[in-house]
């Protein structure tokens, strides 16, 4: 057996079905003409599992593939073996995922990828982390929500400045999957260091996305959301 016939051994076409709605795959919306065969993450993190020592070759062809479920597969091995291996196979693992981020190219792909990638290759690299910005100011909307995404490495290290800034670039962004991102990043934040947070709020809140805000302060008091939304 192969991976491909693994995972079309798996699929479910009436979940397909449900899953293609899911994911916005219709005319001039964000997944117009994906493919889904209705397989679960668990389903797919199994046999990422079962295949994780594919070659490197395979498993970017496999992320070149036109059916969602193969490219996130092929992202969920990349993950799992990025944690295991050394500085110059992460390296290489890395330099995969950026030859291949338009195929990355739904909100589950980036989610489960940018910061366990991207993110954490980029922890000890602040020059490098350059790249972060152009993705932020990418007409492509995944691109700026990999941005986003990625910082939430650097969160979680009590670093901050790259998160402001983007968010900050990212404030009055048109689309509504990138408001929640920003949303989530300041709320990470706010679990660390909420004055932190309420810094950046207090500048932006009263224009910024009610989806972002929302999200933002989502972790707060009720008496403090109701001062956030309320004024």
């Amino acid at each position: 057996m192969t991976i491909q016939q693994d995972l079309q051994w798996l699929g479910n076409k009436e979940k397909a079905v449900f899953v293609a709605h899911y994911f916005k795959t219709g005319k001039g919306e964000y997944g117009e003409g994906d493919i889904f065969l209705g397989l679960t993450v668990p389903q797919q993190r199994a046999i990422a599992n079962t295949y994780k020592d594919l070659s490197l070759t395979d498993v970017e062809l496999l992320l070149q593939n036109k059916i969602h479920e193969y490219r996130l597969t092929a992202l969920l091995i990349l993950v799992a073996r990025y944690e295991k291996v050394n500085s110059n196979v992460q390296k290489k693992i890395v330099d995969v995922y950026l030859a291949n981020i338009k195929y990355i190219n739904n909100w589950d792909l980036v989610d489960l990828s940018a910061t366990r990638i991207l993110g954490n290759y980029l922890l000890d690299k602040t020059k490098e982390r350059k790249l972060l910005y152009k993705f932020a100011a990418s007409n492509n909307l995944w691109e700026r929500r990999i941005a986003v995404l990625a910082t939430f490495a650097f969160i979680k290290q009590k670093d901050f400045s790259d998160s402001f800034a983007i968010a900050e670039m990212l404030v009055d962004d048109k689309e509504d999957l990138v408001h929640k991102a920003v949303g989530w990043c300041l709320r990470e934040i706010g679990k660390i260091d909420q004055k932190a947070e309420e810094q950046f709020l207090q500048k932006y809140y009263k224009t910024m996305p009610r989806t972002s805000l929302r999200y933002a302060i989502e972790k707060f008091s009720i008496v403090q959301r109701g001062r956030y939304l309320h004024k």
